[in-house]
């Protein structure tokens, strides 16, 4: 990779090329982790942080594509011009030292208590994403299959998805547990242990888990956890509690568990009987015997004690998937969707091996996800009292567009008729308020109207020009999410999965060779009947 700096100016730079090339070296160090080649890893892992390619997008990253872009740290320095953006390419370098970050509250949704968010320099945050860029496909290789927070081709609908496999054929107990500030805790020696990388690379992380932060004007020392706000702490995190579903599955070895027909199960079997699913510091444990989960319990919490870790008893309860257990009601609340077996009759509650299964799954937005989306909602229609109807539904649309393409997975339509007759009285209040010495029938043909066969739609009445329109709730189509395979990666090199499943690629140029791929990978899988 050539690593000398070309005469470019910062928006003539290529970018997908850039971006190509550094894909390959991640590949090559996803596939060197995966054959056990520590050599080989190492050796790229310092060719990739070297490269100017590799320091160009760590810089674009932070200072253009994130959010936070114009959020300072301690130096004050944010908001960078192209010719500042270049002096930061060049001054990026592993060291053994770093500002302090700069600690910022922030309210958690819903809860009077607030959250540490912790803000780098723009340096620091730089040089972040550059050891991400060389750490993240090493530990991709090694990761357990069910861990889906903060990796990339993984969501929450992907642990959603393998929630619903584990649990859909036979009702089980669950351990719903949360991890008591997963950041905060976490042993520094442990996690380095853990990272095991070279000696450059671990003198840097050192040096930004034990920077301290300014709280104000009060220095406060770290002597453990990971700030949370840093490109590199989620990365962190995951590594640090990296080996908890193969603990559990070590475990399932010694069950003493049997068939109906008296046989004993094998290994294999063991294995799958207890299902882990992590997404970051929220966890869940199934079983269908109470004394094995119990036991998984215990295993886990000495386990979490050795990270410096511990659970959060009033997040973390044993329930069952479809009957009460010690006065717990059935079912769980997990990334705000709420999963529950409900008990049928023989018509609606399918079939299995064995006969009628007797229950059915359904999952839908949690109530707690539907009290916070509508206070959200009710708040920017309060907040826009004096202002136009254009700019409310111009507010509103994202919102609402957001939501409901997040639960439009799951058994929602019910919902979302529900939310969409709470946000339509909200709105007419909000037309009455505006015109108190106006009638009720005034204010609806003035801010409601017929759109194509759709009644009663809050839209705006422009002669000549298109009506901006409120986006409805129950307009959103359901549809069925595939879960992502097992301990794929997009870092495995299989273009065609991955071009297909993320919408994008760094080795695909264009839209049109993406699909020029997938048509003819069309033809192959039929010959091998895997379609």
């Amino acid at each position: 990779m050539n690593t000398v700096q070309p005469m470019y100016k910062w928006s003539d730079i290529p970018w997908r090329k850039l971006e190509r090339n550094i894909y390959k070296l991640q590949k090559r160090i996803y596939k060197a982790s995966r054959r056990g080649d520590v050599k080989l890893v190492r050796r790229l892992q310092k060719l990739l942080i070297k490269s100017w390619a590799a320091k160009c997008l760590a810089v674009r990253r932070v200072t253009q594509d994130n959010q936070g872009k114009k959020t300072a740290g301690v130096d004050g320095v944010k908001s960078l011009t192209p010719k500042q953006r270049f002096t930061l390419v060049n001054k990026l370098t592993l060291g053994s030292k770093v500002a302090l970050t700069r600690r910022v509250w922030i309210p958690k949704p819903g809860k009077e208590e607030k959250r540490p968010l912790g803000i780098p320099t723009m340096y620091d945050r730089a040089l972040q994403g550059l050891v991400k860029l060389a750490l993240e496909p090493e530990w991709e290789a090694l990761f357990e299959p069910n861990n889906y927070g903060f990796r990339p081709g993984r969501s929450c609908h992907d642990a959603i998805r393998a929630i619903l496999n584990a649990i859909s054929k036979k009702p089980k107990f669950l351990l719903d547990a949360d991890i008591s500030q997963c950041f905060d805790c976490i042993n520094h020696n442990k996690l380095l242990e853990k990272l095991n990388t070279y000696p450059t690379l671990r003198r840097q992380i050192r040096a930004w888990l034990k920077a301290g932060v300014m709280d104000g004007l009060e220095f406060k020392p770290t002597f453990q956890g990971t700030p949370q706000g840093g490109l590199i702490s989620p990365l962190l995190a995951n590594i640090a509690l990296h080996g908890m579903e193969n603990e559990i599955k070590n475990l399932a070895d010694t069950f003493d568990l049997k068939r109906s027909n008296g046989n004993q199960l094998g290994k294999r079997d063991k294995r799958k009987s207890v299902r882990v699913i992590r997404y970051a510091d929220d966890f869940l444990i199934l079983h269908e015997d109470i004394n094995i989960l119990n036991r998984c319990t215990e295993v886990i919490t000495h386990w979490l004690n050795d990270m410096g870790l511990e659970l959060k008893p009033c997040k973390t309860r044993i329930a069952h998937t479809l009957n009460y257990y010690e006065q717990e009601k059935p079912g769980f609340d997990f990334l705000g969707f709420n999963i529950r077996q409900h008990k049928t009759g023989k018509y609606t509650c399918g079939k299995s091996r064995k006969g009628l299964r007797g229950f059915k799954t359904i999952i839908t937005p949690s109530k707690k996800a539907q009290k916070q989306h509508y206070k959200r909602l009710a708040e920017v229609i309060d907040q826009h009292k004096g202002k136009s109807q254009t700019s409310l539904i111009n507010t509103l649309n994202p919102i609402i567009r957001g939501w409901c393409n997040y639960y439009a997975t799951v058994s929602s339509q019910t919902v979302f008729e529900r939310m969409y007759h709470l946000i339509f009285w909200k709105l007419l209040k909000w037309g009455i308020k505006r015109h108190r010495n106006k009638g009720r029938k005034w204010v609806v043909n003035k801010y409601f109207h017929k759109i194509g066969e759709r009644n009663w739609v809050f839209a705006t009445r422009t002669q000549g020009l298109k009506p901006i329109c409120l986006l409805s709730h129950p307009d959103t189509k359901t549809i069925r999410y595939v879960k992502v395979k097992g301990d794929a990666s997009p870092y495995d090199g299989n273009l065609i999965y991955w071009s297909s499943r993320m919408g994008k690629h760094p080795q695909m140029r264009s839209r049109s060779a993406r699909l020029r791929l997938i048509a003819n990978s069309i033809p192959a899988q039929k010959a091998k009947g895997q379609m």
